[in-house]
């Protein structure tokens, strides 16, 4: 019997971050964690130079999930590349390929070929959400019910009335 799995809502909810998801990579989970530790947090054209010029093998499938995500934020969201970074990176264990070798007396030799799945997030810094509430507000104060003139400071700006501030 085949089991259906409930499709989860969008793992990344924030309006101002865009992911590319590369599945079934195949190489070790170690060995592409050793590139996405050094790339996490960091700008996107930097991200591309540290891959370009590391020797690794697993740099190439990281630099070309980095780059799709790049063009799913530019063409999707309409984000500038210069203003992406490296949010969240984060390496999975996929499935392992099993293959048989033939070795002598007519034995096979078991070849087990590990398999990753990289999720890279790119974060836009500069984006700045639209308020809602400002847009669906008739009055020119923006939200329903608070009056525009009213002071919201403390009585003495330099005491916030905390614990030890009592006399």
């Amino acid at each position: 019997m085949i089991k259906i799995k409930k499709q989860k809502r969008n793992p990344y909810p924030t309006t101002n971050e865009v992911y590319a998801l590369g599945q079934h990579i195949c190489m070790s989970a170690h060995k592409a964690r050793r590139i996405i530790d050094q790339i996490r947090g960091r700008s996107y054209e930097e991200t591309l130079m540290i891959l370009e010029l590391m020797p690794y093998r697993a740099c190439y499938p990281i630099f070309k999930l980095v780059y799709s995500a790049a063009a799913n934020a530019s063409h999707n969201r309409g984000f500038n590349e210069a203003s992406l970074v490296i949010s969240q990176a984060a390496v999975n264990e996929g499935s392992t390929l099993k293959r048989l070798k033939p070795r002598a007396r007519g034995r096979s030799y078991l070849i087990k070929r590990p398999t990753c799945h990289i999720t890279i997030v790119l974060k836009d810094i500069e984006y700045e959400p639209i308020d809602r509430y400002m847009l669906c507000s008739k009055k020119p104060g923006g939200i329903k019910g608070i009056n525009k003139n009213t002071n919201m400071t403390y009585p003495n700006t330099y005491s916030s009335g905390g614990l030890w501030d009592k006399k």
